[in-house]
């Protein structure tokens, strides 16, 4: 791949941020870790309470991508095969044959997640880890790129199912959308009385400006980006740092390590640099180990937090120089 062609990916992903910034306004963190993803080949959790624009930054980035995206309402009554495909029985033909589900797509928005039982979550494990579909015994590729982003409320609890650890260490990053700011907020509202509306997205010049040979060459540019040993030492001395704690019963794996040196990487790579430093390893950090600490539930009555946690251990942890 020539000099050029990495930086036509780079600027096209980069121009990601400013389109999706036609539709949502703030959150440029959430979007960077949306693309970071999608760098990675992984998937992402987006946590916020109701109203703070989690599904339209999906939809806004969708519509800036030409990929095929598929959005999935998680309800209590939705079956695995809503979500993979099924086999149905043509009456015309008199044979059966497989009718593939919304899970065949490139970019997946799995919207409100923890709303659906534990049966219909895990029908999302093996699309995730292994991209493929197994049903009736026969394995069915799923399209390259494939992304979950499944979103959830973290204050509602009646008629939620918490995900599993086993799902939530599926995800490369969880990432959080706060209340926005006064002035965020004021710019919202100007925007909704200039005639903004958020289900006309085509409206708003949202229009698609990468595709899959964008990501293609990145995902080649950042494979190049180098480690050095100092950076790999501090990558795992943070995650061997989350199980010593006293506060956690179970730390961060081995997993969490390689999804944190993946995202420093493609964060590297997206900052211009063809080498990843230990700032790069802090600033991604929280986002990538945050749902992989399973904090002891006599320390959460104390008030720690997965973030608190790892606000400890970025403090004590000597950063390589």
């Amino acid at each position: 791949m020539s000099t050029e062609q990495m930086q036509d990916a780079r600027a096209a992903l980069i121009a990601l941020r400013t389109e999706v910034g036609k539709a949502v306004v703030g959150n440029d963190a959430a979007v960077t870790g949306l693309i970071l993803a999608l760098l990675c080949r992984g998937h992402v959790l987006l946590e916020g309470v109701p109203g703070v624009a989690k599904t339209l930054l999906v939809r806004a980035l969708a519509a800036s991508l030409d990929l095929k995206t598929t959005r999935v309402q998680f309800t209590p009554d939705l079956m695995p095969g809503d979500v993979t495909g099924s086999i149905v029985y043509d009456a015309h033909s008199g044979e059966f044959s497989f009718r593939a589900g919304p899970v065949f797509t490139n970019l997946l928005l799995a919207d409100e997640i923890n709303r659906t039982p534990p049966k219909t979550q895990s029908s999302l494990l093996e699309a995730m880890e292994e991209r493929q579909v197994s049903i009736d015994g026969t394995s069915r590729p799923l399209p390259d790129p494939f992304v979950v982003v499944a979103t959830q409320n973290p204050v509602e609890y009646e008629g939620t199912y918490p995900l599993p650890e086993a799902q939530l260490d599926r995800f490369l990053l969880k990432l959080t959308m706060p209340a926005p700011s006064r002035e965020d907020e004021i710019g919202i509202l100007w925007r909704h009385a200039q005639g903004f509306d958020p289900r006309d997205l085509a409206a708003a010049g949202v229009r698609p400006v990468a595709g899959a040979a964008d990501l293609a060459a990145a995902r080649e540019a950042v494979a190049k980006v180098t480690v050095g040993p100092e950076v790999i030492g501090y990558v795992v001395d943070l995650c061997r740092a989350t199980r010593e704690l006293p506060a956690v019963r179970v730390g961060v794996s081995p997993r969490g390590a390689t999804a944190l040196l993946a995202v420093t990487r493609a964060w590297a790579w997206l900052s211009g640099r063809d080498y990843a430093t230990p700032d790069d390893v802090k600033a991604l950090a929280r986002p990538a180990l945050r749902h992989r600490l399973d904090v002891r539930p006599e320390a959460e009555l104390e008030g720690v937090t997965a973030d608190g946690v790892l606000d400890r251990v970025l403090a004590s942890v000597p950063v390589p120089r």
